[in-house]
């Protein structure tokens, strides 16, 4: 299994000024070439996205989605991340992604909070939220995705399934895939992967042995 790290984040290097959406695909064609015969893609929200637009470029064996984003998902907090951005107030840009965005509780964010290395790794790693949702939002996906793709697997947690804004995009997501198949992770949202690893992962593993 390989792990990409992608723009912005460490070891990778940074968004550059020429940054888009289009630039995370060609990243991820990269690393497809060097990886050839990958069986499997997977992608989590921005990155599922990616990798759809990914696979609608090369063929692949299977492609699976856990909750893809697209355009316009959280396009009505660019304006208050791009001034955290501005001023390097990480601490707004975590709250504005969990509180604008995620729909967490004041009690909820807090509870973030008070773990002082998680939030500071949340701190960290909400630096390219600004230019990654603004490159998002910057231009419509194709009508379809993941076209050459022999499969296609989308996820969606059980506590997003008919709630905004994930399963609104969620639902965008579905109609540009016709053929994918759906499921639903029971007693999870958005975070499965931090919440309830093992579970996701079974699933994962489950779906990726399907031929």
């Amino acid at each position: 299994m390989a792990v990409v790290n992608r723009r912005g984040r460490t070891p990778s290097g940074p968004l550059t000024s020429i940054y888009s959406l289009q630039t995370e695909v060609e990243d991820l064609g990269v690393i497809l070439d060097e990886f050839k015969g990958t069986q499997a893609l997977f992608g989590w929200r921005y990155g599922g996205l990616i990798a759809l637009l990914a696979a609608n470029e090369r063929p692949l064996h299977q492609m699976i989605a856990y909750e893809p984003v697209m355009r316009s998902f959280g396009s009505h907090v660019l304006p208050d991340l791009r001034a955290a951005e501005e001023t390097a107030d990480w601490d707004a840009t975590v709250e504005i992604v969990n509180r604008q965005i995620a729909g967490l509780g004041t009690a909820q964010v807090e509870a973030l909070r008070a773990d002082r290395q998680g939030w500071a790794a949340l701190r960290y790693l909400s630096r390219p939220a600004h230019a990654e949702l603004a490159a998002l939002n910057s231009a419509p996906p194709p009508e379809e995705m993941a076209r050459p793709a022999d499969r296609v697997d989308l996820i969606i947690g059980q506590c997003n399934h008919g709630t905004a804004p994930y399963r609104t995009s969620f639902d965008d997501v579905r109609q540009r895939v016709t053929r994918a198949e759906v499921h639903v992770l029971p007693g999870q949202g958005h975070l499965a992967h931090i919440q309830a690893p093992t579970e996701l992962g079974h699933l994962l593993n489950g779906l990726a042995t399907v031929r």
